[in-house]
């Protein structure tokens, strides 16, 4: 019996992801702009509403596939995307729809040159960061969501790197769990966890930096990294990434 599942054999199908922003974007009547290449695949960014940034509203980042073997995330915020036109055209949103396209492609967490991309956004002599760090330079942040999996996770957690006093993580994991359960281990990746939630105010020190504490030593006030369970149902992962970019613009910035 055939499977009813449309992402089956296509969730690490970069071409047809492509493919699919390409058309949004055209009907959304927005840009899919290359930034870098991967091997022979170029990555791309969208950015929205460039006149009110131009105002001063700061940008909205969103990022995924930086692991290729992490497929719902990409999909997840395509998905986002194009239930959202309407929020994208009102506020200036900066978007990274696959940072490791090759990975992607061949199922692996390095890139094409065999390096964990997220431990390497402090480097700037690597081609990809340094055509990122372009990106984003000059560039206001009011937050940046950073789009994951984990294959041992048991559930859905996040880490939230916040100097504020107000915690979001709790109730967008609250939000999330109505679709996949939070990760309730007491130790997540060898760091404290409550509930699903790694919270934390300073930033950790760590030679090689992901992409979420380069984003918050760029300015962003707020850095959200979520993570579902990549053993789970892969159209159960990719609903529950699209809900937490709905749940953390609602919680963090009044945004729906």
């Amino acid at each position: 019996m055939a499977s009813s599942n449309p992402y089956d054999h296509r969730s690490h199908d970069y071409r047809l992801l492509v493919k699919r922003w390409k058309a949004f974007c055209k009907d959304a009547k927005l840009k899919l702009q290359p930034f870098a290449c991967s091997a022979e695949e170029h990555i791309y960014f969208i950015e929205t509403a460039r006149e009110l940034a131009a105002q001063g509203e700061p940008w909205i980042y969103i990022s995924a596939g930086v692991h290729g073997d992490e497929s719902a995330p990409p999909w997840g915020l395509l998905e986002w995307a194009e239930a959202h036109v309407d929020l994208l055209r009102r506020h200036p949103f900066l978007i990274f729809p696959v940072l490791n396209p090759t990975g992607l492609i061949l199922n692996t967490r390095a890139d094409y040159a065999g390096m964990d991309l997220n431990r390497n956004f402090n480097h700037p002599s690597e081609p990809v960061v340094a055509s990122w760090r372009k990106v984003i330079k000059g560039r206001k942040l009011a937050i940046g969501l950073c789009l994951h999996e984990d294959y041992d996770g048991q559930g859905c957690y996040l880490y939230e790197l916040n100097g504020s006093k107000h915690i979001l993580g709790e109730r967008i994991l609250a939000d999330t769990s109505v679709l996949i359960p939070k990760d309730c281990r007491k130790r997540i990746d060898g760091r404290a966890a409550k509930a699903g939630l790694i919270r934390r105010k300073v930033i950790p020190e760590m030679t090689g930096q992901p992409e979420a504490i380069v984003l918050h030593l760029h300015g962003a006030p707020i850095t959200l990294t979520f993570e579902s369970p990549s053993e789970f149902c892969i159209v159960e992962r990719i609903a529950v990434q699209k809900r937490f970019i709905e749940s953390s613009l609602k919680h963090a910035l009044g945004l729906t």
